[in-house]
């Protein structure tokens, strides 16, 4: 029996993204708002792992289908790391165009070899069955802080994360192209096989989680 997997995220830009990364089988793929689910928990965890399971968690016991919690950050090297895990309310409740015009006043007399960069995604995956066991996932994908704020793509902090290999900042790629090479591509691309389990089995036995 098919079932769906519930997205345990409020953000419909994240949500058309990995739907876009998993098109083939993005009709199984669904929003908590589709459970009356219009508010996650607070990301209390000290780490990627664990808000991308409180989550999970959370959705999982709502819904009784399969979860999977995503959490993901830009760290920045010259700010040892920041704003890592607090990416979404770093520096207050500020727009995400005044988080990016504060980081780079923060960084106007940074060289360019020291404005080395990271995105980061981290998935935890969770079956009704099975929640004492989620499988996590991380990937990154490497740039540099841009010097200006470039680009209407995207979201987030995408306008200032240059890409060196297309030369152009992740706000400057179109969603195909960003699509192709992001750390939430990397991510979700390396759970696909598990996240197809978990719909065509309709349970977790044999799946990867009993690997």
């Amino acid at each position: 029996m098919m079932r769906k997997i519930v997205l345990a995220t409020m953000n419909d830009n994240k949500i058309r993204e990995i739907k876009e990364i998993l098109k083939d089988i993005s009709g199984f793929l669904v929003s908590p708002k589709e459970f009356s689910i219009y508010e996650l928990p607070e990301e209390s965890g000290s780490s990627y792992r664990e808000n991308a399971l409180i989550k999970a968690l959370y959705v999982c016991e709502k819904t009784n289908l399969p979860a999977i919690g995503e959490d993901s950050g830009l760290e920045i090297k010259f700010l040892n790391n920041e704003p890592g895990i607090y990416s979404s309310r770093y520096l207050g409740d500020i727009s995400y165009e005044e988080r990016m015009r504060l980081i780079l006043d923060k960084m106007k007399n940074v060289e360019w070899e020291d404005r080395v960069a990271e995105f980061v995604c981290c998935l935890a995956i969770i079956t009704p069955e099975d929640k004492e066991n989620p499988i996590f996932i991380e990937e990154r994908v490497q740039g540099y802080i841009n010097w200006e704020i470039k680009g209407n793509f995207g979201f987030g902090y995408d306008p200032i994360f240059y890409y060196p290999p297309l030369r152009k900042t992740f706000g400057e790629l179109s969603n195909e192209d960003k699509n192709k090479i992001s750390h939430r591509t990397k991510a979700f691309l390396k759970a696909k096989e598990i996240i197809k389990n978990l719909i065509e089995e309709g349970n977790h036995e044999g799946s990867y989680f009993h690997r």
